[in-house]
């Protein structure tokens, strides 16, 4: 980046951050906190549209959009659901993809561009610099998880007439709130990893595996010996499990929205770990130097 794009963007942070006659400056305590994780934010949300992850998106959208179309071929209610859990799972990967990335090259970014060093020069706190981060990308990929589900409800009622509105709704939440937490976990490594690359690798292996192999640990633990045994249901209960917000199976086939406390309980869960991987950026940016 050229001495003059920095600078102009660094301006135009500035406005962000404090517009003329806003009275910015007098602010303090919440107000001024959310007036920066917000104009922070703002500029993630920006340089995702800039960037090709947004015309993707609209490249994914219009091929699930087509998937769901083609189920008009088929009378099967098998094949019309094979074709839902399809599109759900692309639904996923994508949303994945699209999270993670955009996570993990927030902080490197900021560094290799040296808009780091002017930003936190000003009455700007590093805790709030991560949770900007942190909010521009969750509220990005909440935007794209938004037009993939409602592109899934509107064209999958066209084929059978169903409206799974509150089924819709409760997946489409779960799903946010889990990639809160794997939002924050890409934050945190992108502090601890040296590179993006390294990062999105051990991220993705990582969330993959808590998918796949999660709600199973207990199970393989119960058949080790000491100390793996401990070990083993050790990890159990530390790592965020993923797996619970997974509810593909309840809108493919229809069983209907799962209770609302139970649903409500799963949005604290992710809120806790999401909290407790940012505090632990929060802690490790603030004694990190910046080079």
């Amino acid at each position: 980046m050229s001495a003059t794009k920095t600078l102009k963007t660094v301006i135009d942070f500035r406005r962000d951050i404090a517009p003329i006659g806003s009275g910015l400056a007098g602010r303090s305590g919440a107000a001024s906190t959310w007036a920066n994780v917000s104009a922070i934010g703002g500029i993630v949300i920006k340089e995702l549209c800039r960037r090709k992850d947004f015309y993707v998106l609209f490249v994914l959208t219009a091929l699930i959009t087509i998937a769901m179309a083609s189920m008009s071929f088929f009378n099967e209610a098998k094949i019309v659901r094979g074709v839902k859990e399809l599109c759900l799972l692309l639904i996923w990967v994508s949303s994945l993809v699209i999270a993670v990335t955009t996570a993990a090259r927030q902080i490197p970014a900021e560094r290799e561009n040296r808009t780091l060093f002017p930003l936190l020069a000003k009455p700007v706190t590093r805790a709030e610099v991560i949770l900007g981060k942190f909010w521009g990308c969750w509220l990005a990929t909440g935007l794209t998880l938004l037009v993939f589900y409602l592109f899934f409800v509107v064209i999958g009622a066209t084929r059978d007439g169903h409206w799974p509105i509150s089924e819709s709704f409760q997946a489409l939440t779960l799903h946010w709130f889990m990639l809160g937490i794997v939002i924050a976990m890409t934050v945190l490594g992108s502090l601890v990893f040296a590179a993006p690359s390294s990062n999105n690798t051990i991220t993705f292996i990582v969330v993959i595996a808590i998918l796949l192999l999660g709600h199973h640990l207990n199970i393989v633990a119960l058949r080790l010996s000491e100390p793996l045994q401990t070990l083993l249901y050790s990890i159990y209960y530390i790592i965020p499990h993923l797996e619970f917000y997974d509810v593909r199976d309840r809108v493919v086939h229809d069983w209907g929205s799962i209770p609302w406390l139970v649903w409500l309980g799963a949005l604290g869960y992710a809120v806790v770990y999401a909290g407790l991987f940012l505090l632990g950026a929060c802690v490790i940016f603030k004694r990190k130097p910046v080079h």
